[in-house]
C-alpha cells in the first residue's frame, strides 16, 4: 500500500472533490477521500474496477490504496477543515501532459482496441459515465505514440450510492452506450475479434477471483456483508451475460465486420 507524504492541493474539477499528493514511490496520484460528498461506496467501485481492468490488461493508470497519517493531515488546514480522517483511501497515478480524448483525436491513439475491453467492463458493470462525462477518457503521448486512458470509475454499479435492491435490478439489463467516442469506435475502428480476449478472460472468472476481488475492499469502504455480497452474486450473473453484451456492442459495427461476429464469439 501507498503511503502519502505530502498534500500538494486539488485537482481542478470532480464531484468528489479529489486531491493530489505525493506518496512514498516518489510519483503523485490522484486521490479520493473516505468522506467525499458521494460516500465511501466511490473507493469501493473505483478499487474493484481498477482489479478487475489490471486482470483485463485495461488501459487504466495503476491504482489502489494509500494510507494518509495524522500528521500529514494536520499539516493541512484545508484536509483538517474538510474532517479527512487519518487511514485508507484511493488513489490513482497523475497523468501529465494529456488532452481529452474525442472523434478528432481517437485515430492518433496505438492502443484503440484495448477500447473493446474497457467498453465491455463499462457494460458489465453499468458504467455509462465513461462517455457522459468526456473528461474520463484521455490522450496522451508517449515514448511509443500516443495512447488512451480510461479514468474514473466511480459510477460503477451505475452510480455511487448503489444499493443491494438497484444492483439486483440492474443484474439483467444490457443497454448499449454509444454516446461520444464509444460510438465512434464502433463504427470506424474496432472489429468484432477486438472483443473476443476480453470475453474470454470475462467468462474465466472464478466465482473465488470475484469474491477475493471484493474481499480486498477495504471494510471502511463496505462495511456490510451482505452488500460485499451483492457485489459477488452482480458480478457473477454479469459475467455469464459477458456473450450477450459484446453481442449488442458488435451489432452496432457496420458491415462486412459485423458479419464476423459469429467466428470472433465462438472461437
Amino acid at each position: 500500500m501507498l503511503a502519502a507524504l505530502e498534500h500538494l492541493g486539488a485537482t481542478a474539477r470532480g464531484v468528489t472533490s479529489p486531491q493530489l499528493f505525493r506518496a512514498d514511490d516518489g510519483r503523485v496520484y490522484v486521490v479520493k477521500l473516505q468522506n467525499n460528498r458521494l460516500g465511501p461506496k466511490v473507493l469501493a467501485n473505483e478499487l474493484i474496477a481498477v482489479r478487475l481492468g489490471e486482470d483485463l490488461g485495461l488501459c487504466f493508470p495503476p491504482g489502489g490504496m494509500i494510507k494518509l497519517e495524522e500528521g500529514l493531515l494536520a499539516r493541512s488546514r484545508r484536509l483538517a477543515a474538510a474532517g479527512v480522517a487519518p487511514g485508507r483511501h484511493f488513489a490513482s497515478r497523475y497523468l501529465s501532459g494529456t488532452e481529452y480524448l474525442c472523434r478528432h483525436n481517437v485515430a492518433r491513439a496505438i492502443n484503440r482496441r484495448e477500447m473493446a475491453g474497457v467498453m465491455l467492463l463499462d457494460h458489465l458493470a453499468h458504467n455509462m459515465d465513461r462517455t457522459l462525462n468526456r473528461r474520463n477518457l484521455l490522450l496522451r503521448r508517449e515514448a511509443h505514440g500516443w495512447r488512451i486512458y480510461a479514468i474514473d470509475n466511480s459510477h460503477f454499479f451505475r452510480r455511487a450510492m448503489w444499493t443491494e435492491e438497484t444492483l439486483r435490478l440492474l443484474k439483467p439489463r444490457v443497454r448499449v452506450n454509444r454516446h461520444g467516442v464509444y460510438g465512434t469506435l464502433l463504427h470506424h475502428y474496432l472489429q468484432p475479434e477486438d472483443f473476443a480476449p476480453y470475453l474470454a478472460r470475462v467468462q474465466s472468472w472464478s466465482d473465488a477471483f470475484l469474491a477475493d476481488i471484493v474481499a480486498g475492499v477495504p471494510a471502511e469502504w463496505l462495511p456490510h456483508a451482505a452488500e460485499r455480497q451483492a457485489v459477488v452474486e452482480f458480478l457473477a450473473a454479469r459475467r455469464e451475460m459477458a456473450a450477450d453484451i459484446v453481442t449488442c456492442l458488435t451489432a452496432f459495427i457496420p458491415g462486412k465486420r459485423k458479419q464476423a461476429m459469429a467466428g470472433a464469439v465462438n472461437s
